[in-house]
C-alpha cells in the first residue's frame, strides 16, 4: 500500500467527486479512479458506491477514512518533532485554546513552562469548541482549555481555574443603583452575548445560569470577542458578561462593572485531554507544572 493511494483516498472522501478530487491532486482523474481501484482490490473491499446519484462513501470507506486521518497526523506530527530536533528542541505540545478561555494566568503559567524546558515547542491555536474536541480525539491537539467540562466520551475535563462572573453596564443605566445584581433583575434588559458559534461552551454556561429568565432574556446582539461586547455596552446596546479576571484590560469609561449577586455566578476553565493513557513525558511534565501552580 502506498502512501500516495492513503492520500488520493482521503482528499476524495472529502470532496466526493472525482473530477473535483482530481484537480485538487493535480492529476487527471484517469490516474486517480485507477488509484482508488488499486487500493480496493488491495484491501479486498469496496471504499465508494459510485452511481448516477453521485459518490459516497461505503460503511469500509467511513471506517478506513478514521483511520487514514490519524495517520496523517501521526505522521505530521512526526515531521514536527524531527524538524523540532533538527533545530535543537526536544518535541512540541499542541494545545488548543476554546471559548475565549484565555487570562494572564495562562500566559504566565506558559512563560514558565518556556522558561523551565525551552527545548519543547509549544504551539496554541485559538478553535471553536467542536474542532477542539475533534482535535483532541484525532490526535491533532494534545490538551485543550475550554469553559465546559460537558464534552463527551473519550475526553477528561480537569477544573484548573474558576472566576466570578462580572457583568459590563453602560455608564449610565438603572442597573447601577444596585452595588450586585441579581439574575431577575437582568431580566428584560437587553443582553449582548457571545455568539455560540465562536463561544460554545461558555455560552452553554452562560444559558444556565440565566436559565431562570425564560423567556425574558432579550438578547440583542452575538459578539465573536470581549473588545466588541466592551464597544456594544459602552454605546449603550445591553449588558454584557465576562469572567471578572478580565477586568484589568476592560477598563473603559464608558463601561461600569458590577458583581452577579449569585454564588453560582462562576465560569470555569477546564484543562482538557484525550482519556487514553497516552501521555509523553514531556506532556506529564506540562500537565504537572499546571496542577502545581494551582496551590501558589
Amino acid at each position: 500500500m502506498e502512501l500516495r493511494h492513503l492520500r488520493y483516498f482521503v482528499v476524495l472522501a472529502d470532496e466526493l467527486h472525482f473530477t473535483h478530487a482530481a484537480e485538487r491532486l493535480h492529476i487527471e482523474q484517469p490516474p486517480l479512479s485507477r488509484a482508488i481501484k488499486e487500493l480496493e482490490d488491495e484491501l479486498g473491499v469496496v471504499l465508494f458506491d459510485r452511481d448516477r446519484r453521485g459518490t459516497r462513501l461505503t460503511a469500509a470507506g467511513v471506517a478506513f477514512l478514521q483511520d487514514s486521518l490519524r495517520l496523517f497526523t501521526v505522521l505530521e506530527q512526526a515531521w514536527e518533532n524531527v524538524k523540532a530536533v533538527a533545530a535543537g528542541l526536544r518535541g512540541s505540545l499542541r494545545i488548543a485554546v476554546s471559548d475565549g478561555a484565555t487570562d494572564p494566568r495562562l500566559s504566565e503559567f506558559l512563560a514558565r513552562c518556556r522558561a523551565e524546558e525551552p527545548e519543547i515547542e509549544i504551539r496554541l491555536s485559538e478553535v471553536p469548541l467542536a474542532e477542539q474536541l475533534r482535535g483532541l480525539r484525532s490526535g491533532d491537539f494534545m490538551i485543550g482549555f475550554a469553559h465546559t467540562a460537558n464534552v463527551g466520551g473519550g475526553i477528561v475535563a480537569e477544573p484548573i481555574w474558576r472566576d466570578p462572573l462580572v457583568i459590563a453596564v453602560p455608564a449610565r443605566h438603572e442597573l447601577l443603583a444596585h452595588k450586585e445584581v441579581t439574575i431577575h433583575e437582568l431580566g428584560g434588559h437587553p443582553l449582548v452575548m457571545c455568539d455560540p458559534r465562536v463561544c460554545e461552551g461558555y455560552s452553554r454556561e452562560l444559558v444556565k445560569l440565566l436559565g431562570p429568565l425564560e423567556y425574558r432574556q432579550n438578547v440583542v446582539e452575538y459578539v465573536t470577542s470581549l473588545d466588541m461586547m466592551l464597544t456594544l455596552v459602552g454605546a449603550g446596546y445591553g449588558v454584557g458578561f465576562m469572567a471578572a479576571t478580565k477586568i484589568p484590560v476592560s477598563q473603559r469609561p464608558d463601561v461600569v462593572i458590577r458583581p452577579l449577586a449569585v454564588e453560582s455566578a462562576i465560569i470555569t476553565t477546564y484543562l482538557l485531554r484525550p482519556d487514553n493513557g497516552d501521555v509523553s513525558a514531556s506532556l506529564e511534565r506540562f500537565i504537572v507544572r499546571l496542577r502545581d501552580g494551582l496551590g501558589s
